[in-house]
């Protein structure tokens, strides 16, 4: 699986990624720059998807890749989990911002998107 390395170390990178995603689905949107939010909703999804599957397994794989924050765990399998139900991907989205003003990167917001497809 490719990755974006983010100029950071591996810990500092997942670490990061990890914060990112806490923050997208205790706050259901984040800004951020456009190359984080294309890595984060990657495990976005995936932490939606286990939260989907319900299982002991997948419980203990959101903990552990969410530094056991049992609170936002229970968020996705107790709320967005069942919000998401009948949809089989997509649940974020990226709406795209200005340039940052002090090196030009693009600001993008990282939202959830709303419920079932319709």
């Amino acid at each position: 699986m490719a990755y974006r390395k983010l100029g950071r170390d591996n810990k500092h990178r997942r670490a990061m990624l990890a914060n990112l995603t806490r923050d997208v689905i205790n706050n259901e949107s984040i800004k951020t720059t456009e190359t984080r939010a294309k890595e984060v909703r990657k495990f976005v999804d995936k932490m939606i998807t286990y939260g989907k599957d319900g299982s002991l397994v997948a419980r203990r794989k959101a903990l552990a890749f969410m530094h056991n924050d049992r609170k936002t765990v229970s968020k996705v399998f107790d709320e967005l989990a069942p919000k998401y139900a009948n949809r089989k991907g997509g649940y974020t989205r990226i709406l795209k911002l200005d340039e940052r003003r002090g090196d030009d990167a693009l600001m993008v917001i990282l939202e959830l998107v709303e419920g079932d497809a319709k």
